[in-house]
């Protein structure tokens, strides 16, 4: 018998979709009903070690490395605890639950509230750390969530979600609150999925934020990254090039953050790569990054045998001649120039970055400038430098949401225990990347808020204190 609902689809799979929804919906109503901060706290924190559990935390790496062939295992495991535990740590203080606040000189009183069923769409890169951060999110707010994992990380989203179900279990939480889109994974579903939740978050391929923009429903997806980074005269070159390594080494260069372009002042370049040879970063010839081009940027796109492998592995694919290989982190090709005949100037996803060498720092904000207009624009930007006045010229000048100044940038951009940043995997771009938020992905993001506003004593100014200084000035 046909529906009655005129939104009713006759495809199985939307079919299937809808279903799912309908159970995450109820689940969430009983959830929010008569909710407390400390139920929704209890339930996030839930997730949280249904992750960090050590055990269970090495074996989602393990899986996750494995099925999808990205990143490496010790590194995810370090993210997975580090990501979670940050998260944990912010959410410790939020207000998502009832008044969150009342103020009786405005008369305004806001109110949390969830909203409602959150769609997120997870990439293979974080295929364990960043859903666990978008269900954490999601239930301290009072929200139902349900994930559309990428094919690869099909197989580890279930393992992750069965340790979910079971730390909600032991709070007598219903399990529906968390669910994932069936398996096999399809366009079709994670459309539908997009089209019938109440928020939805996406974190992954530019085409996937797309459609989620164009979903109708309220949507927040993370702009592409292609971090650059400044190195000038006054940087300690030794801290900056252990940072540099050790940022763009972990797990094999799959955070969005990782240093993509390092842009070197001209009169510190022969010093700064001596220090990056020292700690692992190789500087290819002419010949050598000829040859690692040629492998890396295929016509289709980045060759998957690269993407997010150890340097091992790249130099094997790209039969490089590398000398000291096994002390190898990542390799260094110099930048020809920007834009798209130069695929070197675009996110590579893989342990090779490009080298820029500027004649000053001017000459460097000018490069990364020039990376932005060809993609990453809002994402973020490095600076090692000695003089800090330069990192606020960044941030004035260039179409950038963060500057990441003398610190690990793909440690740093996420939130780290030593900065101020919220804890996430997403980072918004703001109008420049496209993006809806200009900040880190947080809790603030999963909540609606509602606000009773009573009168206060009238505040009404005369056309005379507006204008009488614009009068002064231009006259009537």
């Amino acid at each position: 018998m046909p529906s009655n609902n005129p939104y009713a689809s006759e495809n199985p799979e939307e079919q299937e979709v809808d279903a799912l929804i309908k159970r995450a919906r109820l689940a969430q109503l009983g959830f929010a009903k008569g909710a407390t901060q400390a139920r929704y706290l209890e339930a996030a924190t839930a997730v949280a070690w249904a992750l960090m559990q050590p055990e269970r935390n090495k074996e989602l790496s393990e899986m996750a490395v494995a099925t999808t062939g990205l990143g490496n295992v010790k590194d995810k495991i370090i993210k997975n605890h580090r990501k979670t535990l940050g998260l944990l740590r912010d959410l410790q203080e939020a207000k998502t639950c009832g008044v969150i606040s009342n103020n009786p000189a405005t008369g305004v009183t806001e109110i949390a509230r969830p909203v409602g069923v959150v769609g997120a769409v997870v990439p293979s890169t974080n295929p364990v750390a960043t859903p666990t951060n978008n269900i954490a999110n999601a239930l301290i707010g009072g929200n139902a969530i349900v994930l559309s994992p990428s094919p690869k990380g099909v197989a580890v989203c279930e393992k992750l979600l069965g340790y979910v179900h079971a730390e909600l279990y032991k709070l007598g939480l219903d399990r529906d609150l968390v669910l994932m889109v069936p398996a096999p994974s399809s366009k079709i579903k994670t459309q539908r999925m997009m089209e019938q939740v109440d928020l939805l978050i996406v974190t992954g391929s530019q085409d996937n934020v797309r459609r989620a923009y164009s979903s109708g429903t309220p949507a927040i997806g993370v702009g592409a990254g292609n971090v650059s980074v400044i190195i000038d005269e006054t940087a300690d070159l030794a801290t900056a090039a252990d940072k540099i390594t050790a940022s763009k080494s972990f797990d094999n260069a799959t955070s969005c953050s990782s240093e993509n372009a390092l842009i070197v002042v001209d009169s510190i370049h022969d010093q700064f790569m001596a220090e990056l040879h020292r700690a692992g970063g190789r500087l290819l010839n002419k010949q050598q990054s000829q040859k690692l081009s040629t492998a890396l940027f295929e016509e289709k796109g980045l060759n998957r045998h690269m993407i997010a492998r150890d340097a091992r592995t790249i130099a094997e694919v790209a039969r490089l001649d590398v000398s000291d290989v096994e002390n190898a982190r990542f390799y260094l090709i110099p930048g020809l120039g920007i834009g798209k005949d130069y695929p070197e100037s675009g996110e590579k996803l893989s342990l090779v970055t490009s080298v820029y060498r500027v004649p000053d720092f001017e000459a460097a904000k000018n490069k990364a400038a020039e990376l932005f207009a060809h993609i990453g624009a809002g994402h973020s930007v490095g600076l090692h430098s000695g003089t800090q006045e330069r990192a606020m010229e960044m941030g004035q000048d260039l179409p950038t949401c963060r500057v990441i100044v003398n610190q690990a940038h793909c440690f740093a951009t996420g939130g780290s225990f030593d900065n101020g940043m919220p804890f996430s995997l997403s980072m918004g771009c703001g109008s420049w990347g496209g993006n809806s938020i200009d900040d880190n992905l947080n809790y603030k993001h999963f909540i609606n808020i509602s606000k009773v506003v009573r009168t206060i004593p009238a505040n009404e100014p005369s056309v005379e204190d507006i204008f009488s200084d614009y009068w002064a000035k231009v006259g009537q």
